[in-house]
């Protein structure tokens, strides 16, 4: 299972949200489970950030 909360651990590179999709779309391989446990930090995360990190893991 991939944890949104993991990724931004392991990734304090990111900038902003897009970079976020990136990463999950890149990380979603290989990974059946993908738990949203946190809201990204972001000071452009859009009001559908959920939608958006769901369509990048699939």
């Amino acid at each position: 299972m991939l944890y949104l909360s993991e990724i931004l651990i392991q990734h304090p590179e990111l900038a902003n949200f897009d970079q976020l999709v990136e990463v999950v779309h890149q990380r979603a391989q290989g990974e059946m489970f993908f738990r949203i446990d946190v809201k990204p930090p972001y000071p452009d995360t859009p009001e559908n950030w959920e939608d958006r990190l769901e369509a990048a893991f699939t």
